[in-house]
């Protein structure tokens, strides 16, 4: 796994680069797994590391990727407040590559919204 800000620019394509190491956003509507119906498990598009399963995953409406619950220790979490808001931050526990971040505004009996960018996910399907 890469070490240096460096090396990851030269392992990832510069969109995944932004987001995941820059904690940039892509566009809505724009993510290749927003609509994903298959069956599987996300991963972490730097490291590989599995992050969610696709029984959690869920339409929000919102235009990235969205889950109700991740794989247990896969992530972890980091106060934002950047963009004058208050915000919970997601990254991958293995490598700390942001992945976007979570709400207490989901529809399923976790009550939680993992918004991630697709940019950010490989799905290694069943």
């Amino acid at each position: 796994m890469p070490q240096s800000e460096d090396e990851w620019k030269k392992v990832l394509t510069p969109e995944q680069y932004k987001v995941l190491r820059e904690k940039g956003t892509e566009a809505p509507f724009t993510g290749e797994f927003v609509h994903e119906k298959a069956d599987g498990t996300y991963a972490c598009a730097a490291c590989g590391n599995a992050l969610f399963s696709s029984d959690a995953k869920f339409d929000s409406g919102t235009g990235w990727p969205s889950f109700d619950q991740a794989l247990p220790g896969a992530v972890e979490t980091h106060a934002d407040t950047s963009h004058a808001m208050q915000r919970t931050e997601i990254s991958c526990a293995r490598c700390g590559s942001h992945l976007g971040h979570i709400f207490d505004d989901g529809p399923t009996k976790t009550g939680k919204r993992y918004c991630i960018n697709s940019v950010c996910l490989g799905l290694e399907e069943k």
